[in-house]
């Protein structure tokens, strides 16, 4: 068949691409012979594709991604046709013969017919190729391949509809280089005799040395390895803290690292309060210095709701634990009503939350109640959501 007749011409004239790239992008020009039966003038038309391949480590197959199109193919009984060729191929690649790099492909795809007529309509169809490649730089080559593609056609009495599509174009590849095999160690005919001796002056001959760049008058242990009392990685002779306690995470110079695991400028070492949401201001003990204590109230009253003693009893915990805090507990209220009234109101409720706070044991002259009523609001009044945020409870630390 004359549409068999190409690929044997193309793998003649091909030759390889330099190894070692992960991917490969391939824009092709061709021309496409299409099986009689499907109507195309002249039994085929030109044809423009783009195929992109990456290359696995240790492996001579590679998938590849790949799209064909044709604008305006004539048929024979007049009209037009646009075709797209979608594929995903497996690609394996021959060990390179002299200067020539071959490969076959084979996978599926789906071809999408604009214009179609009765004998050539949308369809999957299989395909499988061969081809070759012939390097022009590192990362452009030569690509020629030819790709026979099946299309199942219902219109066809279960017959497959064939295509044959060649193809040439250029090669670019990129990306990290692929590991390459090693080179074969050819063993010497004859072993050298192995003469000792003691390159770096250490006192350990250099059969048993395991460290055989150790620095002059470096102090060393039985295999040649500066010596590392406090056991910490970092050798004596650089070690400026050498009595770092055994397990300590160290920096390259064996003193102690200081971490700082929140983010809030005051290192783990120093930090009572290690886990303070970020963005808080905090104090130089790490902990945060204005506290909303999402305290609730029942409505136009200073009694607690039972589900708020959560934030109140672990504020209490911290005042007992660090004696060298007090605390301001300020009441806030939204505009509604008088400002005279929800000062009070503001007051009453910074007052439940004191009496909250010493009934868990904190010690009665280590709080304070203020009441601010409408006053320094943190939403908008006009709405729900921004006067329940200005219904509020905060509780600045105070350090003694």
């Amino acid at each position: 068949m004359k549409k068999l007749l190409l690929i044997p011409a193309l793998l003649a004239g091909s030759l390889a691409l330099a190894d070692g790239h992960k991917y490969e992008i391939s824009p092709l020009i061709g021309y496409n012979i299409s099986e009689g039966n499907l109507g195309m003038k002249n039994d085929g038309y030109a044809i423009g594709g783009l195929e992109a391949q990456y290359n696995l480590d240790n492996s001579q197959w590679s998938p590849e991604l790949s799209g064909y199109y044709t604008k305006s193919a004539d048929y024979t009984t007049g009209g037009n046709a646009d075709i797209l060729r979608v594929a995903g191929n497996g690609v394996y690649t021959f060990a390179s013969q002299s200067m020539f790099k071959p490969f076959v492909k084979a996978g599926l795809g789906y071809e999408f017919i604009k214009g179609r007529n009765y004998s050539n309509q949308n369809g999957a169809f299989l395909d499988a190729g061969a081809g070759a490649k012939v390097s022009l730089t590192d990362m452009i080559a030569l690509k020629l391949e030819a790709i026979y593609m099946a299309k199942g056609n219902s219109n066809n009495s279960g017959n497959a509809d064939s295509n044959l599509m060649t193809l040439a174009g250029l090669t670019f590849a990129f990306g990290g280089e692929a590991p390459k095999e090693a080179p074969v160690a050819v063993a010497a005919a004859v072993a050298p005799a192995v003469v000792d001796g003691d390159d770096d002056n250490d006192g350990v001959l250099n059969s048993v040395d395991q460290c055989i760049y150790t620095p002059a008058n470096t102090a060393v242990d039985a295999n040649g390895c500066a010596l590392d009392d406090d056991k910490d990685g970092v050798a004596n002779n650089i070690d400026q803290c050498p009595q770092t306690a055994f397990g300590v995470e160290v920096d390259t110079k064996g003193c102690k690292i200081n971490h700082d695991d929140d983010n809030d400028g005051v290192l783990n070492a120093n930090d009572l309060c290690p886990t303070t949401p970020a963005g808080d201001e905090v104090n130089s003990d790490g902990c945060t210095k204005i506290v909303n204590l999402h305290v609730n109230f029942a409505r136009d009253s200073y009694k607690i709701v039972d589900d708020s003693m959560s934030d109140i009893n672990a504020y209490a915990e911290f005042l007992k634990k660090h004696e060298n805090y007090s605390a301001y507990i300020t009441g806030y209220t939204d505009s509604r009503a008088s400002e005279a009234y929800n000062k009070k109101l503001s007051l009453n409720r910074a007052k439940a939350v004191v009496a909250a706070l010493v009934a868990q044991g904190v010690d009665a002259t280590k709080v304070k109640a203020i009441g601010m009523g409408e006053a320094n609001p943190i939403a908008d009044n006009a709405t729900s959501e921004g006067r329940a945020q200005n219904r509020r409870i905060e509780a600045e630390l105070i350090r003694k």
